[in-house]
């Protein structure tokens, strides 16, 4: 019994005593802090809106006004709280409907962290879709979304009436897509690259245009010079005539009559002979500047020279406009000037939490943050209480959490300066993170020895996951700091560096700084590279259509054109282009053979002759049949001297359109008396080795009877010689001879 009695008065001491000291530390004016949901019911009882002041690099507290503006167009009361996420714990659910209780009132309550809306609860009003507009809130918005765009953005889903429909849509595409949403603002990293492609567009496009441009116009060039005439063979006829190809370069027509290789000409007065051989009478001038000679005013087969630089500065002028377009039109599509949603944090702001640290340090030494689940139960406060106060050093504590998104900027050295500065006085400015359980320690001035400090136990400043909570371990660092050797004289820390200003952080650097110069030199490379790709492309497709061509067009095969009795009008049409496939194909010859080189430039010049006998660039009017089927068929020869150099030199003597002649066959006698021929071995082409084919057949010169045909080895001039088998180098000697050519 006795014993019974004696521990009811120890216990009854017990509480006497703790009470004592609550009540003689109430009357000393510290009063304990108030928990997180009395103080969160607290603030929104004076404004329905509660932001923090831990983020006014994120969300300033001048914002409010726009979060209540938001809020009035959902219909009913709406509490708003917006906190660093770590604030709100595990259960952001739970600390709203402590706020509730605390507070009392009917309404929408909606927890909002720095990362997103955490918690939605509706408290005697009915909002339907609020918490399907949560959930699309969170899959519809990128992750850059500042609360003020997410508070914004579940507003505007609430009051569209389909927050269920929005909500399973946008859960469906963030799994079919896990990068989800775009982002919402561009960052540093995002200019830097809107600034790299904007410099390569700048030059690279405008440079590609330009090359390429100038590319397409000299290959023009040299395809005119190379299909031209010297003396300006490239004039179309009034009469319909058109135009044939120049001779080898610096051959030279005199008198009328065009040399090959830079022969002579020989003039044979007045008249066309029998034969068809033209002869001038120097009527149309010996000299450079006149029609029909070599040298007037344009080059020869040896091209056009480089691109004129008259014509090249309006190109560069048109290149150099395009590059300021481009540039003009990235600055509209790359407009962005800040990175976040153009709130800017005053100057209030940005002081707010150190002016309410600061003054909760004046009332008490030991401040904890009421934003913050409680870090520090009521018989730990009490306890580090009245250690701070035996100490014989000055210390406080204060237990507020750090992120970048603060005035400091996350720099725990920055905010002890700035409680110091406020203090005014010498102490040890102790900060401890409720949420992460660092601590740190400044000293201002004390006599303490610094090196002491910093030597502490790993445990006092950093916890591990074994390590007692964070009330336990002040405890031991206040015991750890009485017994700090003193030191003969305080000493301030370093000088922090300053945090970065909150409006020049989130400006975004000019579109063309940065990397805009490195891009400009990617962009010049890459347009190099993009013109020599295309060079080498259109070099490929014409080295392949040339080839083609001259396959289509080689003697021989059976695609050729080649009628047995051709009309004039198709030899006309043939003779052109045929020539102009051969002057086409002559274009890019260094890599021939000598010897088929030759062949094929004495077949052009051979059917110049033959066909433009007024070296005027155009066919002649009185062009014979057979002297336009000689002209195709020594152009055919030239197209295959370029396509096969190994081939015979001999075309089919039935047909000499049918082209080149692979096999020679016995051609029994004809004739009887004295004028009976011999057997020969005459070419013929692969076709007409199996089955002779009909004898080609012209209309002889000036015959104007329809169906007047007759064989081409009874008509006059060089093409009868093929008749007997002559090879296509004989047949071109045989023309310049025919004309008077040396």
């Amino acid at each position: 019994m006795r014993a019974g009695i004696v521990l009811v008065a120890g216990w009854l001491a017990v509480l006497f005593c703790t009470g004592a000291v609550q009540a003689a530390e109430a009357a000393r004016g510290v009063p304990d802090s108030p928990t997180q949901t009395a103080y969160l019911a607290e603030q929104l009882r004076k404004d329905p809106v509660y932001i923090s002041d831990q983020l006014p690099r994120e969300v300033p507290r001048s914002t409010a006004p726009d979060f209540a503006r938001e809020a009035r167009r959902l219909g009913v009361s709406t509490y708003v709280i917006v906190l660093p996420s770590s604030s709100f714990g595990a259960e952001p659910s739970a600390v709203l409907a402590g706020v509730h209780d605390r507070l009392g009132r009917k309404g929408l309550y909606v927890a909002i962290g720095d990362t997103g809306i955490d918690a939605v609860q509706t408290y005697g009003v009915s909002l339907p879709g609020a918490e399907d507009a949560s959930r699309a809130t969170l899959y519809e918005l990128a992750y850059d979304a500042t609360p003020r765009e997410v508070f914004r953005h579940f507003v505007e889903v609430v009051t569209s009436g389909h927050a269920h429909q929005r909500a399973e849509q946008a859960r469906a595409a963030s799994e079919d897509d896990p990068d989800g949403p775009p982002s919402v603002h561009t960052d540093r990293t995002d200019r830097e690259n809107q600034s790299f492609v904007t410099g390569i567009a700048v030059t690279g496009i405008p440079l590609t245009a330009l090359l390429i441009t100038v590319y397409a116009l000299q290959r023009r060039r040299v395809r005119r010079a190379a299909a031209t005439a010297t003396g300006g063979a490239d004039r179309p006829s009034a009469a319909g005539g058109v135009r044939v190809p120049a001779t080898r370069g610096g051959a030279k027509a005199v008198g009328g009559l065009t040399t090959a290789a830079g022969g002579k000409a020989t003039a044979r007065g007045g008249k066309k002979a029998g034969g068809g051989k033209k002869a001038g009478t120097g009527a149309k001038g010996t000299g450079s500047g006149k029609k029909g000679t070599g040298t007037g005013g344009r080059k020869g087969a040896g091209g056009p020279g480089p691109y004129p630089r008259e014509r090249l500065l309006p190109l560069l002028a048109a290149a150099a406009v395009l590059g300021g377009l481009i540039g003009f039109t990235a600055t509209q599509v790359f407009d962005d000037t800040t990175s976040g949603d153009g709130s800017r944090p005053t100057a209030a702001d940005m002081r707010a939490r150190i002016d309410r640290v600061t003054d909760g340090l004046r009332r008490d030494p030991l401040y904890t943050d009421p934003e913050s689940p409680p870090a520090l139960d009521a018989a730990e406060r009490a306890h580090l209480r009245r250690r701070l106060r035996a100490l014989d050093v000055p210390v406080v504590i204060a237990a507020v959490p750090s992120s970048t998104d603060d005035e400091s900027g996350g720099n725990r050295d920055l905010l002890a300066k700035a409680l110091h500065t406020r203090l005014r006085r010498e102490l040890l400015i102790v900060l401890a993170d409720p949420g992460s359980g660092s601590i740190d320690l400044v000293n201002y001035g004390t006599r303490v020895d610094d090196m002491y400090l910093i030597n502490r136990p790993r445990d006092l400043s950093y916890p591990q996951s074994t390590d007692p909570p964070l009330g336990h371990r002040l405890d031991q660092l206040l015991t750890y700091v009485s017994k700090s050797p003193k030191a003969k004289a305080g000493h301030m820390p370093y000088e922090p560096p300053a945090a970065d200003d909150p409006v020049e952080e989130k400006t975004l650097p000019g579109l063309f700084t940065g990397n805009f110069e490195p891009g400009l030199v990617i962009g010049t490379f890459l347009a190099g590279l993009l013109f020599g790709l295309v060079a080498a492309a259109c070099g490929l497709v014409r080295r392949i259509t040339r080839r083609r061509r001259t396959a289509t067009g080689a003697p021989g095969d059976a695609r050729s054109p080649a009628p047995t009795e051709p009309s004039t009008a198709w030899l006309r049409r043939n003779a052109r282009q045929e020539l102009d496939a051969l002057t086409a194909a002559l274009e890019p010859v260094a890599a021939l053979p000598e010897d088929s080189q030759r062949r094929a430039w004495e077949c052009l010049d051979a059917a110049a002759l033959l066909i433009d006998g007024d070296s005027d660039g155009r066919i002649d009017a009185d062009a014979t049949p057979a002297a336009l089927a000689c002209a195709i068929v020594l152009a055919r020869a030239g197209r295959t001297a370029i396509g096969e150099p190994d081939a015979t030199r001999f075309v089919c003597h039935r047909n000499p359109l049918h082209g080149v002649a692979y096999k020679r066959v016995q051609v029994p006698p004809e004739g009887s008396g004295r004028a009976r021929t011999r057997a020969r071995s005459l070419p013929v082409c692969e076709a007409c080795r199996l089955t002779l084919g009909p004898v080609l057949r012209l209309r002889p010169s000036g015959s104007a009877r329809r169906g007047a045909h007759a064989p081409y080895a009874t008509l006059p001039g060089p093409l009868a010689a093929l008749g007997d088998g002559t090879e296509i180098d004989q047949l071109t000697r045989d023309v310049r001879e025919y004309f008077g050519v040396h």
